[in-house]
């Protein structure tokens, strides 16, 4: 019975003091209520009773941050979603600075987002992300610094826009691309109205350019398939040969 009674209290001893870490995990551990040190990765041993351990993950955590309301500087209500990457860079922080880090790290992240597209104007907030997702980050990363915890990347998926919003931007992006079709044509009849002037620049100094523009055109028409073709002939043409005569 004896035999029995120790066996079971070698199990009970063994199960409560020996732990197992993995290599990104890590083990703080408190003796009566006092932290000591931070031990890990590989084989822990612990006093029963006396030693507790909070395991901490050091992988990095993926975060997605809900859709948040927000008005722009510009008074247009938008919903915006982000997700932030962070990491536990010290393990006693994050488990004595904050009593649960991910909640923490997520309402926070959730404000932030909030207050920074709250500062900005709508154009700004779609056509500067970066901009935005380095100010996000920058400030995420000094608030939470303090819990042993590294935000190391944020960024802002997904804007959703109100219809009528839609519709206007819709509208704005056709103007302008009838805009740039306007220009470009513009441009073209420009050019073209140079080359023409150009043109008849060279035709005014040497008149035969004329003559043999002409002769070029007539050989075009001739050859295509046409019964009757009647065409002027510059009495220009002529004037070699009547002098002649």
């Amino acid at each position: 019975m004896f035999y029995i009674l120790a066996a079971v209290l070698i199990v009970f001893f063994l199960a409560s003091a020996i732990r197992v870490l993995k290599e990104y995990e890590r083990g703080v551990i408190f003796r009566l209520g006092r932290i000591i040190k931070t031990k890990g990765p590989g084989l822990i041993i612990l006093i029963p009773v006396i030693d507790k351990m909070v395991k901490v993950s050091l992988r990095l955590v993926a975060m997605d941050v809900p859709s948040q309301d927000v008005i722009t500087r510009d008074n247009v209500s938008i919903k915006v979603n982000a997700v932030i990457y962070f990491r536990v860079m010290d393990p006693t922080k994050a488990t004595i600075e904050v009593e649960n880090f991910l909640f923490a790290t997520s309402q926070l992240a959730q404000t932030t987002l909030r207050s920074v597209c709250g500062q900005v104007e709508l154009d700004e907030l779609l056509s500067e992300r970066d901009k935005i997702n380095a100010e996000l980050q920058g400030i995420l990363d000094s608030h939470t610094d303090p819990w042993g915890i590294k935000v190391t990347t944020v960024a802002v998926k997904h804007i959703d826009l109100p219809q009528e919003m839609q519709r206007a931007m819709a509208k704005q992006a056709e103007a302008e691309r009838e805009r740039r079709a306007k220009v470009i044509n513009a441009e073209g009849e420009y050019q073209a109205a140079d080359r023409l002037a150009q043109a008849a620049g060279i035709i005014s100094k040497h008149p035969e350019a004329l003559q043999l523009r002409y002769l070029q055109t007539v050989k075009e028409i001739s050859a295509e398939n046409n019964s009757t073709t009647l065409f002027p002939i510059p009495i220009d043409l002529l004037t070699p040969f009547i002098k002649k005569g």
